[in-house]
């Protein structure tokens, strides 16, 4: 296999101690840009979710929604009466809401719902029992406005 000879025009390095300075000046100026990540807006999901389960074999059931939202990804947890735990899986897409949760002993609890005008419904199962669900967004502290003296 035959090299071929760069073109004489062109500066080469001669020498490890001259490619060093080079690589630390490219580094300088490309570490800033390539560091620099875009943090995600929350989406619309995120924060605190007080919310109610119709039709349980308890009654209507008070269950609280803490979610946190990038993209289609929901994560966060739920907590109850019954106790808390971590959402196993969560997806929102086109608005509509996939929420998976498993229970320790049994089966499975799965909500569905959509969010219209700042308000979460749907459905909700858990083996044989089903019913439907609803939850309103709680004000987060920096939107609050403080009190009057």
């Amino acid at each position: 296999m035959k090299r071929r000879k760069l073109a004489s025009h062109l500066p080469l390095a001669t020498s490890h101690l001259e490619v060093v300075p080079l690589l630390l000046l490219l580094i300088t100026f490309a570490a800033p840009a390539l560091g620099r990540e875009k943090n995600p807006k929350p989406g619309p999901l995120t924060g605190t979710w007080e919310c109610v389960a119709h039709g349980t074999s308890r009654g209507d059931l008070s269950f609280t929604l803490t979610l946190e939202q990038t993209g289609e990804t929901v994560t966060g947890e739920v907590s109850s009466p019954i106790g808390s735990t971590e959402i196993a899986n969560a997806t929102f897409h086109k608005r509509a809401l996939s929420i998976h949760i498993e229970s320790g002993a049994g089966e499975p609890y799965d909500l569905t719902g959509t969010l219209r005008k700042g308000e979460l419904s749907g459905q909700w199962s858990h083996g044989a029992e089903k019913g439907a669900w609803n939850g309103s967004k709680q004000a987060s502290p920096k939107t609050e406005k403080p009190a009057s003296e």
